[in-house]
This record gives C-alpha cells, sequence and structure tokens, in this order.
C-alpha cells in the first residue's frame, strides 16, 4: 500500500516543533535573555588584500604609449598672492573636504596645472588641440527627434498665441461692456433731469424750456462765487417767486384782509350796476327759467281747473 504524503500543514508543524525545540534548548542553557530576541550582525571588518588588488591590476593594465593614455598626476597650481608669487613645495594650506568651495578650487588648479603640462608635450607629438573651423560633427538627436520638438515649440507657441487673442477679447468685450453701461447710466440721467425739469415748468417753479433741446450740450456750471453774484442780480429763483405770488412777501399775514379807515373811505372800485345785479349777467343763468314760487304754482293749478 502506499503511504500518503504529508501534507503542507504536517510539514510547518513539524518546523514549527523543531524550532520550538531549538528555542527551549537555547533558554535552558541560558543563552535567551527575557525580552525581544534580535540577531545582531557583528560589525565588518575591513580587509586589505594587497595581494589580489596587485592581481587585479595586473589582469586589466596594459602597455600603451602615452597619447593613449594621457594620464599625468599632478598638483594643484601654486597660488598667486599680490604681484609676486610665491612658490610651493608642498599644500600650504590643508583642503577641508567640507568646505565646497575650497574642494572645488583644489580640483580647478589642479585641472588647470594638468593643462599647463600637457598642452605643450601634445605639441611636441604634433596632436591637433583645437577644433578646425570646417569641423562638421553630428547632432547628438536624430532629425525626426528635433522635427518632433520643432512640432511642440510651434503647438505651444499657437496656444501662447490664441490664449492671448482670447484675453483680448475677453478685455474688449468687457470694455464694450463698461461703455454700454454707460451710455445707459448717461441716458438715465438725462430722462431724469428732464423729466424734472418738466415737472417744475408744469408746477411754475421754472419759465425755461432749455430741457427740450436735448442735442444741445449742458452749459457748463459757473463756479460758486459767480453764481452767487448773478443770483443776487437776477434775484430770487423761480420757486421762491412762485410761493411769493401764492403766498405773499412775508409780514403780518392774519388780518390782512380786514377793513382799515382807507380801504372803508376808497370807494373808486365801486360800480352799482354791479352791485344792484345790473351788471354782467353769468354765462349758464337765465332769468327765465326761474322756478315761480309755491302760492304763483297754487294759483296756476285752480285756474286750469
Amino acid at each position: 500500500m502506499d503511504t500518503p504524503l504529508p501534507s503542507g500543514s504536517d510539514s510547518d508543524s513539524e518546523e514549527s516543533l523543531v524550532t520550538d525545540r531549538e528555542l527551549q534548548d537555547a533558554f535552558s542553557r541560558g543563552l535567551l535573555k527575557p525580552g525581544l530576541n534580535v540577531v545582531l550582525e557583528g560589525p565588518k571588518k575591513a580587509v586589505n588584500d594587497v595581494n589580489g588588488l596587485k592581481q587585479c591590476l595586473a589582469e586589466f593594465k596594459r602597455d600603451l604609449e602615452w597619447v593613449e593614455r594621457l594620464d599625468v598626476t599632478l598638483g594643484p597650481v601654486p597660488e598667486i598672492s599680490g604681484p609676486l608669487s610665491t612658490p610651493q613645495n608642498k599644500d600650504q594650506k590643508a583642503v577641508d573636504p567640507e568646505d565646497d568651495f575650497q574642494r572645488e578650487m583644489s580640483f580647478y588648479r589642479q585641472a588647470q596645472a594638468a593643462v599647463l603640462a600637457v598642452l605643450p608635450r601634445l605639441h611636441q607629438l604634433k596632436v591637433p588641440t583645437k577644433r578646425p573651423t570646417d569641423y562638421f560633427a553630428e547632432m547628438a538627436k536624430s532629425d525626426q527627434q528635433m522635427q518632433k520638438i520643432r512640432q511642440k515649440l510651434q503647438a505651444k507657441q499657437a496656444a501662447m498665441e490664441k490664449s492671448e487673442k482670447a484675453k483680448q477679447l475677453r478685455a474688449l468685450r468687457k470694455y464694450g461692456k463698461k461703455v454700454q453701461t454707460e451710455v445707459l447710466q448717461k441716458r438715465q440721467r438725462e430722462k431724469a433731469h428732464m423729466m424734472n425739469a418738466i415737472k417744475k415748468y408744469q408746477k411754475g417753479f421754472s419759465d425755461k424750456l432749455d430741457f427740450l433741446d436735448g442735442d444741445q450740450k449742458p452749459v457748463a456750471r459757473a463756479p460758486k462765487e459767480g453764481a452767487k453774484g448773478q443770483q443776487m442780480k437776477k434775484g430770487p429763483n423761480a420757486k421762491r417767486r412762485y410761493k411769493n405770488q401764492k403766498f405773499g412777501f412775508g409780514g403780518k399775514k392774519k388780518g390782512s384782509k380786514w377793513n382799515t379807515r382807507e380801504s372803508y373811505d376808497d370807494v373808486s372800485s365801486f360800480r352799482a350796476k354791479k352791485a344792484h345785479g345790473k351788471g354782467l349777467k353769468r354765462p349758464g343763468k337765465k332769468g327765465s327759467n326761474k322756478r315761480p314760487g309755491k302760492r304763483t304754482r297754487e294759483k296756476m293749478k285752480s285756474r286750469a281747473r
């Protein structure tokens, strides 16, 4: 009979049992301490394998001419302080690696020293160090890539021009709306001014018809002093004149219609015809249409019987 293969759960349980047994053994030996147990790796030890490094160097080292290698080992260019230059046998100032400016300047001076030392050597070997005037170099990017970049730039420029035109149109629309609202407000003000002038004319406050000349420009108002002088010359305004005509010119109002000795003695305005009813007849009233009295009507009825 075939024996059944152990399932995955059984293998996991066996591994857990093994690990539990190992932990129990370590605890019984005193290797485990209470708390969280973490496996700590020791510090890595640096190994200076000189023989191995020399072997690697010998493997990739090639005996080539200096023109093929172009390697130079030099110190930095001596510093120039003031009008005179001081020789530099050793590094006068140690470069601080944490100082970015000093570090970059040391790199620059070292490269400068290498160039000054190598250029005469290259000239002796007749190696050209300058690019010829008719030098033709292939572009780093292909023509297709440059065409795509050109199309993107053109599309971007077209989009910017379109947005600028849209901004200008929006600004023109805003300006047009502003002008339109100003015109409408001006018309409303002119209409209100005309209506006020018409009301004043109807009530008798003003006797001028200048508001009918709508096309003419309104006359600019004079300064306050000139207006006062003009008003003093002309006299009271139309509103004041209307009130004076209606209510009088001030003074005593009560009993102003009472008779006095002078008015009683003055008979120049007396007319006998008007006083005795012999004057002009009033329109719309006739004497023939006068109704007879009650007794006369009764007599007329008795006679008719």
